[in-house]
């Protein structure tokens, strides 16, 4: 199983986890409520599972600017 990471605002590749025996338990997704388990994690068909983020220009954008927040994609 591949765990891609992208970014939620700029769509940057982040990195990946490229690892079969690896569990969600591991990765931390059990501590995720069942909503933000479907706004931040996507189950492709292959099998692959690709993780929105943020990666570390837009947090630096979005705290410098937290009205941002408010746009439907303030960082594209």
């Amino acid at each position: 199983m591949m765990i891609k990471y992208i970014c939620r605002h700029c769509h940057t590749f982040v990195g990946e986890i490229n690892q079969s025996s690896i569990t969600e338990q591991q990765l931390g997704f059990h501590f995720l409520t069942p909503d933000e388990r479907r706004d931040i994690i996507s189950y492709n068909t292959n099998g692959d599972v690709t993780v929105r983020v943020v990666c570390d220009y837009c947090r630096e954008a979005l705290d410098a600017n937290p009205e941002l927040s408010l746009l439907a994609s303030p960082l594209q």
